[in-house]
């Protein structure tokens, strides 16, 4: 009867939380990225970091990359990935997302209490050069358009959203699932569609009087470079 109750095999569910919370943070700060406090896993995210980048998670992330802890279900486990020295990754405290894709060829700052919807795509670079001449092969960061995004505190994305390159997205924004955000979306609004358009404005949304887009700003203001 004890052998019974103490064989793992019984306990698969407690097994793969208990690894979810003490070994992948510990595999995850391996990667260099930087973890706040109690920084919840459900899964593995899929990490790769250029050697002088940076990602840093803050005070209670939680990254859900298993569709069973997630009600739409996920697509893909959480990615996360710097494409050039330099870039940074900065997510604020009590941020949950859910299979989200951040990609960050220069900077991806998200605020603090966002909420990433299933599947949501935040990518700051085309990836690949306008110019078709040798596209495929081209790695050349001059040729490929890049330009930071910056989500403020308490911005809701709808699953399936994605952010492009250069995007500021203001306080306590909503973007409705499955849209395409291509440029700016002030704060207290409700956005969506392809091109993300706005349809209204949230009465009752509570104005930040300092925030992480204007943080970043002058960060770049101080740091002496234009990134835009």
């Amino acid at each position: 009867m004890l052998s019974k109750l103490l064989s793992l095999h019984r306990y698969p569910e407690f097994l793969r939380l208990l690894w979810w919370r003490l070994i992948t943070p510990y595999r995850v700060r391996k990667m260099g990225v930087e973890l706040g406090p109690k920084v919840k896993f459900f899964g593995t995210p899929i990490i790769t970091a250029v050697p002088g980048s940076r990602i840093r998670l803050g005070l209670r992330n939680s990254l859900c990359s298993v569709s069973r802890y997630t009600a739409l279900g996920v697509n893909h486990p959480v990615i996360l990935r710097t494409m050039r020295e330099g870039a940074q990754i900065d997510v604020g405290a009590d941020t949950g997302m859910s299979g989200a894709t951040v990609c960050a060829a220069i900077d991806v700052t998200i605020g603090e209490r966002c909420l990433l919807g299933a599947n949501v795509t935040i990518a700051d670079t085309d990836f690949h050069a306008v110019d078709n001449a040798n596209r495929r092969y081209n790695k050349n960061p001059d040729d490929i358009r890049a330009a930071p995004i910056c989500i403020d505190n308490d911005v809701f994305l709808g699953a399936g959203t994605f952010v492009l390159k250069g995007v500021t997205i203001g306080d306590n924004a909503v973007i409705g699932a499955g849209s395409v955000v291509s440029s700016d979306i002030p704060a207290n609004s409700i956005a969506a569609g392809n091109p993300a358009r706005v349809l209204r404005g949230i009465k009752s949304a509570v104005v930040m009087p300092f925030t992480n887009c204007r943080r970043q700003s002058e960060r770049r203001h101080h740091n002496g470079a234009d990134l835009s």
